[in-house]
């Protein structure tokens, strides 16, 4: 397929080339010659002001992918085919599905100025998917398949690829146990609390664990490989594994024999990762050490990664984990709300702004996430079942990619988090089945 434009500027090729491998599975053929395209036979897409040829499919662009600055958009949503847009054009087209698509992939309004949420991440409420209502859902996947419905309108012999969806469990290990291999002085302090605090239960619940008694409530790695066998599901595992603790930083320490076997473990039967600690953010030498200890735990080279706490700021995070060696990264998303970040439910590649430049990090976004159900947005086990299947809805209309979230805390034992595993389990044997 053919792509005219009068100037080919980084941004419109990096959008070109991402809905050009949605499309056709490949790049488009740009071109900025007319005569090129008029010459062209099969399926040709005019962005430029006017019309040059009578068998094309023209849209009218929005200056933004010929400008090289940073600055606020205007931008007016409407509805088209039941679904928000904004660029509203000229030509065969109602929008400029390729400036909008950019817009929402690159993250723009992230680098204008923004308030920030109380861990000093870019707060939900400010995006113009929460904003306009269509956080819950990827519409840029729903754009592609109405804009391939139009190409073939004009286009009736054009065969678009065939996607597939597809269904990608991932793993966080903040804590690989609840109660054992602590440092003596964790163990004591959370003893002498539950003590004074008169959880009894607790108390006698942590000398059994301890003892060996019973299996440690966050030891729920036995049922979820259980869960992935029958149906061969392919999981990511990241693991925290800083060197030292903190408040946000609860991990068992790494140099325990227990926490290197799990990552083993892990590593001989799945793809995993690192999971940059929170002290990373300000320190951000630490995610290349941190990797790096991964690696020699599992002798196996580590390219993907996901932040704690879902902290990250464009673009220097992005640029971090690229110096770091990381190739994949699995943090498009929020840590406050569930929902699709970048409006996509497709892997993608970073576009770095402020340099304007296509990078090698391939993005892989996430939309749901236990901890924000169970946390943030306060759902039962039922309301959180239900929730998930509607992303799961979504995604599958769209043929796009399922990313979801779970932690090893949610699926073992604990009390706290009764029902959590039995919704899990049920969603993924309704979806696999």
């Amino acid at each position: 397929m053919i792509f005219f434009v009068n100037t080919i500027t980084h941004r419109l090729k990096y959008i070109a080339d991402f809905i050009g491998q949605q499309i056709i599975g490949k790049s488009f053929d740009i071109t900025d010659s007319q005569d090129k395209f008029i010459g062209s036979v099969g399926a040709k897409i005019n962005y430029s002001n006017q019309p040059i040829a009578p068998d094309e499919f023209w849209i009218k662009p929005a200056p933004l992918l010929f400008e090289t600055d940073i600055h606020p958009q205007q931008i007016d949503c409407f509805e088209v085919n039941g679904y928000k847009a904004f660029f509203k054009t000229e030509g065969d087209f109602s929008f400029d599905f390729f400036a909008a698509s950019f817009f929402l992939l690159s993250r723009y309004e992230e680098y204008l100025p923004h308030e920030k949420d109380i861990y000093g991440r870019y707060a939900h409420e400010n995006s113009l998917a929460f904003r306009e209502g269509f956080l819950n859902l990827p519409i840029i996947n729903s754009w592609l398949r109405d804009f391939i419905e139009s190409l073939q309108v004009t286009f009736p012999n054009f065969k678009p690829r065939t996607p597939n969806f597809e269904f990608l469990p991932t793993y966080d290990i903040d804590e690989a146990f609840s109660y054992k291999h602590k440092e003596w002085w964790r163990s004591a302090g959370a003893t002498i609390k539950d003590l004074l605090k008169g959880k009894f239960e607790k108390f006698a619940l942590r000398r059994k664990v301890l003892n060996n008694r019973i299996a440690d409530p966050f030891d729920s790695y036995s049922w979820i490989d259980d869960l992935h066998r029958p149906h061969q599901l392919k999981p990511r595992y990241f693991f925290l594994v800083a060197k030292n603790t903190g408040k946000y930083d609860r991990n068992i320490l790494p140099s325990e024999i227990a926490v290197q076997t799990i990552i083993k473990q892990h590593a001989e039967k799945y793809a995993v990762g690192v999971h940059p600690s929170w002290l990373s953010g300000d320190d951000p030498s630490l995610i290349k050490e941190e990797k790096e200890r991964i690696e020699h735990i599992t002798t196996t080279k580590v390219t993907s990664s996901r932040q704690h706490y879902i902290r990250f700021t464009l673009p220097q995070t992005f640029r971090q984990l690229i110096d770091a060696g990381i190739k994949e990264d699995f943090s498009m998303g929020y840590g406050s709300i569930n929902g699709f970040r970048a409006s996509v439910a497709s892997p993608f590649y970073w576009y770095d702004l402020e340099k304007e430049v296509a990078t090698n990090l391939l993005l892989y976004p996430f939309c749901y996430m236990e901890a924000n159900s169970f946390y943030e947005q306060k759902f039962s086990p039922a309301e959180a079942l239900e929730e998930i299947r509607h992303y799961y809805n979504a995604v599958k209309a769209v043929d796009g990619t399922l990313i979801t979230i779970w932690h090893n805390t949610f699926l073992g034992t604990d009390e706290k988090f009764k029902g959590w595993r039995e919704v899990y389990r049920q969603f993924v044997e309704e979806i696999v089945m």
